[in-house]
């Protein structure tokens, strides 16, 4: 219990610290946008091409755990689409929840596999996601399309974002490498090393910036049930999956992982630009990145991980 609370604590602190760099307006709002921009386009990238690139996916079951985080995702999709109708909420409202039921933060996922699970791990959390961001992303728009308010986008709006995205380049051009196999050059893997060490920090920091606790009081009830959706059904799911396919330990507890993250912040920009309820879409953001405090540590203790 004592190691996985020393591997969990430091990455919330440093939420924490994100949170009241700007809530002190210690740095000023103007700024922001650019910390997050070079976060996500420069050293996230740099921290995701070299563990791709460096792991070995075929000693760490990667087949069972993208089936079984793809599986778990999948359940959970389809059932807060079968209860679609038995939510007597507006339309807008409906798109953050489902957002909230399955999208999930990769600034706190990474991280916390690389403190849990160390390089291999890492490497493997990286290739994982590459492979759920698309499909959540292009399942993300399509429900947006459909019962977002004013329909602001569309498949075609999603694809452009995919083939832009920073993370899946990331991910592509290490499996290449890794693919490959070519070579390692030492003062190379040292510069991406530095790249990788700011990326951890510097995007906890930026997922502490983005929390905002104002909406949370006005929806506790319906926030609260995404949340546990979230935070305990999906990565249980995720886990069981995972195991089912043969998955072994380090497996199922990085699908765990993947389905405990708390809720991504890209889901209130959707959710602003495509007529969902974004203020309910940031205060689940922030419950969820709350309690996640709480919910990782027990479900790894739970289920005797690492």
């Amino acid at each position: 219990m004592s190691a996985i609370l020393l591997g969990v604590l430091p990455v919330f602190a440093m939420i924490a610290l994100g949170w009241a760099l700007k809530a002190s307006k210690f740095i000023p709002e103007e700024h922001w946008p650019a910390i997050e921009r070079i976060t996500y386009f420069v050293f996230y990238p740099g921290f995701l091409m070299p563990a791709v690139w460096k792991a070995d996916f075929s000693a760490l079951s990667a087949g069972p755990l993208a089936i079984g985080t793809i599986g778990g995702m999948a359940a959970v999709a389809l059932a807060v689409l079968a209860a679609k109708p038995l939510l007597r909420i507006p339309d807008p409202a409906y798109t953050s929840v489902f957002q909230g039921s399955l999208r999930w933060n990769t600034f706190v996922f990474l991280p916390l596999v690389a403190v849990v699970y160390g390089p291999a791990g890492a490497g493997l959390g990286a290739m994982i996601m590459g492979a759920l961001i698309p499909a959540i992303n292009v399942i993300a728009v399509l429900v947006m399309s459909r019962w977002g308010e004013g329909q602001g986008g569309g498949l075609k709006t999603a694809l452009r974002g995919l083939v832009q995205n920073p993370v899946l380049w990331g991910c592509g051009v290490g499996a290449l490498f890794n693919i490959l196999h070519v070579p390692k050059i030492p003062a190379v893997m040292s510069s991406l090393d530095l790249l990788s060490a700011a990326a951890l920090a510097l995007g906890l920091v930026v997922a502490g910036a983005g929390l905002n606790f104002a909406y949370v009081r006005r929806r506790q009830l319906l926030i609260a049930s995404v949340s546990a959706v979230k935070l305990l059904i999906l990565p249980v799911l995720m886990w069981t999956f995972t195991g089912l396919a043969g998955g072994d330990e380090t497996a199922k507890g990085i699908a765990l992982l993947v389905g405990s993250a708390p809720g991504a912040a890209a889901s209130y920009v959707l959710a602003r630009q495509m007529g969902g309820d974004a203020p309910l879409m940031a205060g689940i953001v922030a419950f969820t990145t709350a309690a996640s405090l709480v919910t990782i540590p027990a479900l790894l203790i739970l289920f005797h991980l690492p």
